[in-house]
């Protein structure tokens, strides 16, 4: 009659392992930089590391802890701090003056991580945590796991703008990859199961923007069976692809002149190096590019006389596949190619843009309360990608994981897999 309560006893130390593991992880991430490295912000777009390591503290204090009587903020000023977009808990900091944060310091954001981590821990292993406590805390696990990401592509971009550019990690180690013929895997025309179950209402975690399940006529087509490479990136530059405003959108070629891109970002001008989290090394040419814009990844495809996949595409041929690949838990945080037959590298080494704009799926519902801010809010001229990268965490991605950024976006480790249509 003791085994209820022993199951829950077991799983709430199997989440307390993880929770420690996830905020260790972020700890580890953020160990090469300094403080001075620590409050760099390159761009809008981008936050500084201590800024990350702050905020998802405190999504913890306050989706968790404030959640439980008794509770004492550690500091009522850092809420408006350290708060990003949730307008219903009140103002926030301006995203683009997140820079301007020296105080409080890096130690003190430490400290800060330090104490929350023992209050959560404490309160989970006592029981003291109810139902959606529960909830709230797996979900910040996920969030965490998203500012890792963040984490690194955005002090790769502040390094990168430092004239120095200094490596992230120059131990981080270079892998050569093997070249491989593309290949393509037709799909007969066929109706789809898209989309997860909601949770928490079933176990397995998944984002609101994720559900519900739903069906999706998918016409015949083919997908290449691997990301395009740097070297066949490379034949679409030589042969003019940055000059043939026919292959471009119109506010893609409109930015392109603007910015004057030649190249992918972090490419060097002589199209043999590129910048990495290890520093400048050798282009790979076998490799998967990526730091495309959605721009440049249908550019790209229009020029190899194909198109870029919807994520309807992109998620039915994931659905069958393991969810394996280059993760950041691999230590190389870059993309290197894989080997094997069918499609490969669905997950990990870089995201892959689709054609798909990111909207809601029918009968769409967000998170219940606060948390309902998390992504149906930004369901606006935003377009998907799927599968994850070498920046992402291992397990965080599956096949109905829907992220999503603005076009012109090109710091985050975005690539392409090629579609066409079939008769």
């Amino acid at each position: 009659m003791h085994s209820a309560p022993a199951a829950v006893a077991a799983a709430q130390r199997d989440l307390a392992r993880q929770f420690a593991h996830i905020r260790g992880r972020s700890l580890q991430l953020a160990a090469p930089l300094s403080a001075e490295d620590a409050m760099l912000q390159s761009m809008d777009d981008a936050s500084p590391s201590k800024w990350h390591l702050a905020h998802t503290t405190w999504f913890f204090e306050r989706f968790v802890l404030a959640s439980l009587p008794g509770h004492r903020c550690w500091d009522p000023a850092w809420d408006f701090l350290f708060n990003s977009y949730y307008k219903s808990l009140g103002p926030a900091h301006a995203r683009p003056r997140r820079g301007l944060l020296s105080r409080p310091s890096l130690q003190q954001v430490r400290d800060y991580r330090q104490h929350v981590d023992e209050q959560v821990l404490a309160r989970l292993l006592d029981g003291d945590l109810g139902e959606h406590a529960l909830q709230h805390l797996q979900l910040g696990l996920q969030h965490e796991q998203q500012h890792q990401e963040l984490l690194l592509t955005d002090i790769k971009h502040a390094f990168w703008c430092n004239p120095l550019q200094p490596p992230y990690d120059a131990s981080l180690a270079a892998v050569a990859s093997v070249q491989t013929a593309q290949a393509w895997i037709e799909r007969e025309e066929s109706i789809v199961g898209i989309g997860a179950a909601p949770w928490p209402r079933q176990a397995a975690f998944a984002y609101d923007n994720e559900s519900p399940p739903h069906r999706v006529l998918l016409p015949a087509h083919a997908l290449a069976d691997r990301p395009v490479s740097n070297a066949e990136y490379r034949a679409f530059i030589e042969a003019g692809g940055y000059r043939e405003p026919q292959l471009w959108l119109s506010e893609g070629w409109a930015l392109c002149e603007s910015e004057g891109w030649q190249h992918p970002l972090y490419w060097h001008d002589d199209l043999q190096q590129e910048y990495t989290l290890g520093g400048w090394r050798a282009l790979d040419p076998h490799a998967p590019v990526c730091h495309l814009s959605y721009y440049e990844a249908d550019a790209c495809a229009r020029w190899h006389g194909a198109r870029l996949p919807t994520e309807f595409e992109w998620e039915a041929a994931a659905a069958s596949q393991p969810a394996v690949g280059h993760f950041a838990d691999d230590d190389r945080l870059h993309p290197y190619a894989g080997q094997g037959s069918g499609l490969r590298q669905l997950f990990g080494d870089v995201w892959e843009w689709t054609s798909s704009a990111y909207g809601a799926y029918p009968g769409f519902r967000p998170f219940a309360g606060n948390l309902g801010e998390y992504n149906g809010k930004f369901m606006c001229g935003q377009w998907v990608l799927r599968g994850g990268s070498c920046a992402t965490p291992r397990g965080h991605v599956r096949a109905s994981y829907r992220n999503f950024f603005m076009p012109p976006a090109r710091w985050q480790f975005s690539g392409l897999r090629l579609a066409k249509d079939l008769p």
